[in-house]
C-alpha cells in the first residue's frame, strides 16, 4: 500500500498529465477531472481492491482524463498513448469506453453508471464494485432507482464514491438543482454514508476500507475542489469543459502544478 505521502506525490504528477493531454488535444473536461483525480488514485493505488476481480465504474464518463492518467500510471497501457487523447481512432475518447485497457463500462448519459455497478455487485457478490459518480448526476432519477435496488438486494459489496465538487456545466449545483441533505437521503434509502475530504488520502483510504467491510451498500460523499490545483480554474464552472486553452493559461497552470512537485 502506498503511503499518503507517496499518493500525494503521484497526485501532483498526474495533475500535470491531465493538463497536458487536455491542452495538447484541444479540449476536455478539466474541472471535474482535477476534482476527482485523488479519488481514482486511491481506488487503484491504495491496495484496498484487487483488479481484475473487483470492479470500477466511472459513471461520470467525461472525467476520463483522470482515469486515463491513473490507468496509465497503474500499468494498463503505455504513457505515450495519453498523447492520442480524443484523436481519430484513439481508444482514449472524450467519454470513457471499454476500448480502453482496464475499463469495464462505456459511459453515456449521466446517471446510468450506478445502475450498471449495482448489477455487477449483484452478479459478483464475492467482489467489490466501486462506482464514481458526480454530484450533478444526482439530479437524474435513475440514480435513485439504483439506490433503491441496491438497498433491496443488500449489496454490501457496492460503493458509490461521489465527487461532490459543487459545480456542473452551467454553474453551482446548489443554484441549478439543489441536492439538499444528500447524506440523509442515502441513509433513508438504506445505505451507509461517510462524508470525507476528497483530497485527503488518509480519509479516503479509511473510508474505502470501512466501506469494503460493510454489510450495506455504501456511499462515500467526497467533498472536493473543482479545478483542484489550478488557482484560476478553482470554483469557476467555465472550466467544466475547455476548448483550446490559450497557451498563456496553459503555461500558468503548468507552473502552478509544477510548483507543487
Amino acid at each position: 500500500m502506498l503511503s499518503p505521502l507517496r499518493l500525494t506525490d503521484l497526485s501532483r504528477q498526474l495533475r500535470l498529465s491531465v493538463l497536458d493531454l487536455i491542452y495538447l488535444s484541444g479540449g476536455g473536461h478539466i474541472g471535474g477531472s482535477l476534482s476527482s483525480l485523488d479519488l481514482m488514485i486511491s481506488v487503484y493505488f491504495s491496495k484496498t481492491f484487487n483488479f481484475p476481480g473487483d470492479h470500477f465504474v466511472l459513471s461520470a464518463g467525461h472525467l476520463c482524463p483522470s482515469l486515463y492518467a491513473v490507468l496509465s500510471a497503474a500499468g494498463y497501457f503505455h504513457p505515450d498513448l495519453l498523447k492520442t487523447y480524443s484523436a481519430y481512432r484513439s481508444p482514449l475518447q472524450g467519454h470513457v469506453s471499454t476500448d480502453v485497457p482496464g475499463v469495464e463500462y462505456s459511459s453515456g448519459s449521466l446517471g446510468q453508471g450506478l445502475s450498471f455497478a449495482a448489477g455487477l455487485a449483484l452478479g459478483h457478490p464475492k467482489h467489490t464494485t466501486i462506482c464514481l459518480t458526480s454530484d450533478g448526476e444526482h439530479q437524474e432519477g435513475q440514480i435513485w432507482e439504483a439506490a433503491m435496488f441496491a438497498s433491496k438486494y443488500h449489496l454490501g459489496n457496492l460503493i458509490n464514491l461521489v465527487d461532490y465538487n459543487h459545480y456542473q456545466i452551467d454553474g453551482p449545483t446548489d443554484e441549478i438543482m439543489p441536492l439538499g441533505r444528500l447524506a440523509a437521503k442515502y441513509i433513508e434509502f438504506g445505505w451507509t454514508v461517510t462524508t470525507i475530504n476528497g483530497h485527503n488520502f488518509s480519509q479516503i483510504n479509511k473510508a474505502l476500507v470501512k466501506a469494503k467491510e460493510s454489510n450495506y451498500p455504501n456511499c462515500i460523499i467526497a467533498q472536493t475542489v473543482f479545478g483542484q490545483g489550478v488557482s484560476f480554474m478553482q470554483y469557476d464552472y467555465r472550466y467544466h469543459d475547455v476548448k483550446n486553452l490559450p497557451e498563456n493559461l496553459y503555461l500558468r497552470a503548468r507552473k502552478e502544478l509544477s510548483n507543487l512537485l
